[in-house]
């Protein structure tokens, strides 16, 4: 068990959409937080790496800087998405090694998953096939990190715990169309059509996948108990047990937002993963984590919040 208290921790990705809610938890438990910005510490140059950790001299290393987006980036760009993400964290953890880091927490994505395997899904499913096409070199990146962190433990007894949450959602999320996941997307796409008195909006693929979404909140707050707690190789999945389509999400996010126009199904576009939807017992078991809110009351918030800080922007 880590006690966080009094500690100096090093949150890559820590002005991000989930990094701002891990930062305040470890503030709260007063931690010493430094965060790597991009505009001074490149993590995709070793010595820029080598400079973040000399700044920073970290006891504990939280890795969540990420190049991410929904399938149209990946599509776009999937060669940045593969470079970027196994760079950042190869160079990220093979410095926290050398520097003697305590610990060391690498998140991984649902991404990593193989397209098709039984739902709920364990972790021993991991390695049970190919990820879904359109975001497999993002996934396989990110699952580079738990074999990076197996490596590790096994050659130098460096202890590097893994863990795979599933997609992410609330106040702060990205709502730039070009790269933003579905439920900001939808939510923008509802407001603007509001906004502009249009009949319709265009939903991309066929409403029929399901996904299973993260408060990013109930995220940050399990990152910071696997942190304390957790100290094993094996990957834990983060997740909030609650599976929805994705025509079921549109209707509700339709609903939340007040959009009371038509649909038109975009059958051109890809759907992505066919199903998403984790088996959480590990993290329960493992160190005591269980979402707490439910998604239509988080997707409440995430829209109060887009509604309220829009205007500003």
């Amino acid at each position: 068990m880590t006690v966080l208290s009094a500690q100096r921790i090093m949150v890559t990705g820590g002005d991000g959409f989930l990094g701002k809610f891990v930062v305040k938890k470890l503030m709260d438990r007063d931690c010493t937080v430094f965060v790597p910005t991009i505009d001074k510490y490149n993590l995709l140059e070793m010595d820029s790496v080598k400079r973040a950790f000399t700044d920073a001299r970290p006891d504990v290393v939280i890795h969540l800087a990420a190049k991410v987006g929904g399938i149209g980036i990946t599509r776009e760009k999937p060669a940045e998405s593969f470079y970027e993400n196994i760079m950042m964290g190869l160079q990220t953890m093979e410095q926290a090694r050398l520097a003697s880091v305590k610990k060391f927490l690498a998140l991984g994505s649902v991404c990593a998953y193989p397209k098709n395997i039984p739902v709920p899904s364990k972790e021993e499913y991991l390695w049970d096939g190919y990820p879904e096409e359109t975001n497999a070199p993002y996934g396989l990146a990110k699952k580079m990190l738990l074999v990076q962190a197996q490596a590790y433990r096994q050659q130098y007894g460096f202890n590097a715990i893994y863990l795979l949450p599933v997609n992410l959602y609330g106040p702060g999320d990205n709502f730039n169309p070009q790269s933003s996941h579905v439920i900001p997307a939808l939510i923008k796409k509802c407001c603007d059509a509001i906004d502009n008195g249009d009949s319709s909006i265009v939903v991309w693929g066929s409403g029929k996948p399901t996904r299973e979404f993260l408060y990013v909140e109930d995220a940050s707050e399990a990152i910071v108990l696997a942190t304390e707690k957790y100290d094993k190789p094996d990957p834990v999945n983060l997740g909030s047990g609650f599976e929805i389509s994705i025509s079921e999400l549109v209707n509700l996010i339709t609903r939340l937002t007040g959009f009371r126009g038509k649909l038109a199904w975009d059958s051109s576009k890809p759907d992505g993963q066919p199903r998403r939807k984790f088996d959480t017992s590990r993290a329960e078991k493992e160190f005591g984590f269980k979402a707490k809110t439910s998604f239509e009351e988080g997707l409440k918030k995430t829209i109060d919040w887009y509604k309220k800080t829009r205007s500003i922007r």
